[in-house]
């Protein structure tokens, strides 16, 4: 049964912790959420926390324990899951019986849900029977989802001293087994690209096929950034039987985390692209999925399953949000960074939330700080910046790396090494040193920056969590690392759940910049400097291919442009703002067309 959720956004992951336990602050009001699985240690702290609170039996699973990464994952689900099922049943008999708790709820629907319109007829028509307004509730609202997300390019070989473990005992793999093995029917989002050894892992797991009703316990969602990359992992994944039920279509520039940004792609054409495209997306990938089923001799769906296109990545107004679900026919909306202002809603410790809420347009920015070597999008001001440096002022450069989540460097240890170490920043800082005659003084600080820039994620990614829920932080000091996207510069205070939902919807405004660009403009004019700052900071000796590249970038931003041009003039959105936003983007043509793409010079 597919079942109508209440709301059209849903809380995507932000970092390893600021939605470590969402559903359980959000789930009971038909909010979905996405929780990180990155971090089994984190888990298990929430884990004892949320047991103490709800008088729950707890025994500690120690990595003493044989698969105590997917023990400790699959553990704390169930434990959300028995927690979220028991506040949904008492919110519903709340609002049976109070009629005011029935009103502030209705207060946070889409206005244009059915859900609304039949709770509000209870209102209007005097119906106060709390058997009839419990029967309808049952049959009518939901909890929200509890999802998962697993970055697949984060597995980790594991070790148990010096012998390799089995694959499945990578990170990523024992992170899905946890999931797979919990009572939850939800879905498992992947973000960060294809790895094809954990999506044929996929296999071991019969959650993840189509039961004798064509439904699906598990599901699985995949966070992209164009319509090529989809149907590609899609149609992967249909050649093993199995069925993405959601594209996720994130922003590569305008979001928060790790930016991925495209090869000069924007996120109107690309929503375009699958708003056209859909339909081959699906029978492209039941097609493969129906021979692959046969040959597994399983139950094959007669009718290709459902498949729902999302969108998230810098949306920040009510009318943005209702574009697109109008012109883009996406089935949600994805709300991240502005709900870390929400202490309802996510895990943040009052410092840094007060940091976020004062931060404005120039204190969002993107680092070079992840371990990863992908750009990551961060705040000035945070207290692991100063941790970081009070430690590479005092010649001690590095993290003590405690968790090893990212020691995925092999350059120096076959069991890997995380660029923000301690151990591996001696050896370039040694490296360095011995070329410091061969260069100048200008050239050497610029290396070793890039070397002792690296912070240490895992820890300061959940630091937070622990500071709001007093749980006491061990080891190293290394501050708080928080990574929104830059539409928080137009947020600037705390806001209440209830006053964040009627922003999304209209019926509220939290945000007080009257100068905020529109999403696509904003998403835009990042994409602009992203291609300038390439330019100027490429150091190495140009080729042809790096030129090739640069020369499709900026064309695809052109194109961009056109589209949005012919875009705004057409649409019924956005009107008061229309001749604004047509000079922006005239300015963002005359300002790309004279950046220069370098030339090979022939000697």
């Amino acid at each position: 049964m597919n079942r109508e959720s209440a709301h059209t956004f849903h809380i995507p992951v932000m970092g390893l912790a600021y939605t470590i336990d969402s559903p359980i602050r959000v789930a009971k009001y038909g909010i979905s959420s996405v929780v990180s699985i990155t971090d089994d240690e984190v888990i298990e702290k929430m884990r004892a926390f949320y047991s103490e609170k709800f008088s729950i039996p707890y025994q500690e699973i120690t990595q003493k324990f044989h698969d105590y990464r997917a023990e400790r994952i699959t553990h704390y689900l169930n434990l959300m899951d028995t927690i979220v099922t028991e506040k949904f049943e008492n919110f519903k008999n709340e609002l049976a019986e109070s009629k005011s708790s029935l009103e502030n709820y209705i207060a946070m629907l889409p206005n244009k849900s059915d859900l609304k319109k039949g709770l509000q007829s209870f209102i209007d028509e005097g119906i106060t029977i709390k058997e009839t307004i419990k029967n309808y509730l049952e049959d009518h609202l939901f909890a929200g989802d509890i999802d998962v997300n697993i970055m697949t390019k984060v597995d980790k070989d594991n070790f148990d001293k010096n012998e390799q473990l089995p694959v499945e005992f990578n990170d990523a793999h024992a992170a899905l087994r946890g999931f797979a093995n919990s009572n939850l029917s939800s879905s498992v989002v992947l973000s960060a690209g294809m790895n094809p050894r954990l999506y044929s892992y996929f296999e071991n797991f019969k959650d993840f096929f189509p039961d004798v009703n064509s439904n699906l316990k598990k599901k699985i969602i995949l966070k992209v950034s164009d319509f090529r990359s989809a149907m590609i992992q899609g149609n992967f994944l249909a050649k093993k039987g199995l069925w993405v039920s959601e594209y996720r279509i994130e922003s590569g520039l305008n979001c928060g985390g790790h930016a991925f940004a495209t090869d000069g792609f924007l996120l109107g054409p690309i929503l375009k692209e699958f708003k056209e495209k859909k339909d081959q997306l699906i029978q492209s990938a039941h097609d493969l999925l129906v021979k692959a089923l046969h040959q597994k001799e399983m139950l094959v769906p007669e009718n290709p399953l459902e498949l729902k296109i999302t969108a998230q990545g810098g949306i920040g107004t009510a009318e943005e949000h209702e574009f697109l679900l109008e012109y883009y026919n996406v089935d949600s909306v994805g709300w991240g960074s502005p709900f870390l202002l929400v202490p309802e809603a996510t895990s943040v410790d009052a410092e840094t939330r007060t940091l976020l809420a004062n931060a404005k347009e120039d204190d969002f920015y993107l680092s070079n700080i992840s371990p990863l070597g992908v750009p990551f999008n961060s705040v000035k001001g945070t207290s692991n910046e100063y941790w970081k440096q009070k430690r590479i002022d005092e010649n001690n450069a590095g993290s003590s790396c405690p968790k090893r989540l990212l020691a995925l460097s092999k350059e120096h240890d076959d069991k890997g090494l995380c660029m923000a170490s301690k151990k591996y920043q001696d050896i370039k800082l040694e490296e360095l040193e011995v070329k410091k005659d061969e260069i100048s003084l200008s050239e050497f600080e610029k290396l070793k920056n890039k070397i002792t820039e690296k912070a240490c994620l895992c820890v300061g990614l959940v630091n937070a969590a622990y500071l709001e829920n007093d749980i006491k932080i061990k080891g190293q000091q290394q501050g708080i690392v928080i990574c929104p996207g830059p539409n928080l510069a137009y947020f600037n205070s705390e806001i209440s759940l209830a006053d964040m939902v009627k922003h999304i919807y209209g019926n509220a405004n939290v945000m007080t910049d009257a100068n905020r660009p529109n999403v696509f403009v904003k998403e835009l004019k990042m994409y602009v400097d992203y291609l300038r700052n390439e330019i100027s900071d490429y150091s190495t000796e140009i080729s042809a291919g790096q030129i090739k590249k640069w020369n499709s970038f900026k064309n695809n931003l052109l194109e961009g442009i056109e589209y949005y041009k012919y875009l705004f003039s057409t649409i019924d959105f956005f009107r008061n703002d229309n001749v604004k936003i047509q000079k922006q983007l005239e300015d963002y043509r005359l300002e790309l067309s004279e950046i220069e793409i370098p030339s090979l010079v022939l000697v």
